[in-house]
C-alpha cells in the first residue's frame, strides 16, 4: 500500500517539528521536513515528487504550527 509509508515519514517529521521555541519555526521545520518526505516518498513510489512536496509539506507546516 502507498500511503503507508508516506503517513510514517510524516508523522516522523510532524513529531520532530515540535522541537522549535516558537509557532512559526514548528511551522517552518514542520514544513521543510513534510516537503522533504512527501518529495521523496513520492518519487520512491512512482508518483509525482512536486505534488508530494506540496502535501507533505502543508500538513508538516500544519502540525508544526499546531504542536506546543
Amino acid at each position: 500500500m502507498r500511503v503507508v509509508p508516506f503517513v510514517v515519514l510524516l508523522a516522523a517529521a510532524v513529531g520532530l517539528a515540535g522541537c522549535g521555541q516558537s509557532t512559526g519555526t514548528r511551522a517552518v521545520t514542520g514544513g521543510l521536513m513534510g516537503a522533504g518526505a512527501g518529495a521523496g516518498v513520492s518519487a520512491l513510489t512512482g508518483g509525482k515528487p512536486a505534488t508530494g512536496a506540496l502535501i507533505g509539506g502543508g500538513v508538516g507546516a500544519a502540525g508544526g504550527a499546531l504542536t506546543r
